[in-house]
């Protein structure tokens, strides 16, 4: 093998170690939507999370901060869809801007386990009010994924409860 060859095939036995992964890491399939892409974020609390279960999912996804009052206000309505609906597919996702992430994040996952809905820790960009959904201009500002991974609805501000109920139930029936 010439010098040229060997090198190729270093550099390739190099690139392919650093692909493993461990099998405690979760992993999307390469079909998966950006949109269920952008929900890999740390999680933190008592609520499971696995990004694994969501294609095929309707998915609720809420933005919100501990400081915003009309986001800690709609915690109820995300609270009584995920029971309602979480039992025919829905999946209800809170998504945290708190700028200290993590540090505030985990203490109010553990004060608001009783709603059943992971809490994840947004990123830099988001904290920024950027998303794969688009900007975030207010909190709470909430999205609505199809079972395809694909937007399907989008409230800026407090939604309605029957809003929400009616726009996740006819995604159900799909």
């Amino acid at each position: 093998m010439s010098r040229r060859g060997a090198l190729v095939a270093a550099l390739v036995g190099l690139w392919l170690a650093g692909c493993h992964r461990t099998s405690e890491e979760p992993r999307l399939t390469g079909t998966a939507s950006p949109y269920l892409r952008a929900l890999w974020l740390p999680a933190v609390g008592p609520t499971p999370w696995d990004p694994r279960a969501l294609p095929g999912r309707v998915v609720l996804v809420s933005f919100f901060a501990t400081w915003s009052f009309p986001a800690l206000a709609q915690l109820p309505t995300l609270e009584a869809l995920q029971k309602e609906h979480g039992p025919q597919g829905l999946r209800v996702v809170l998504v945290g801007l708190d700028l200290d992430g993590a540090r505030t994040l985990a203490p109010f996952a553990e004060e608001y386990a009783s709603l059943g809905i992971p809490v994840l820790v947004s990123d830099a960009p988001m904290q920024q009010g950027q998303s794969a959904y688009g900007l975030i201009p207010a909190l709470p500002a909430t999205f609505l994924l199809d079972k395809e991974g694909r937007v399907a609805g989008a409230w800026q501000g407090m939604a309605g409860h029957q809003a929400l109920s009616d726009a996740v139930h006819t995604l159900l029936e799909r």
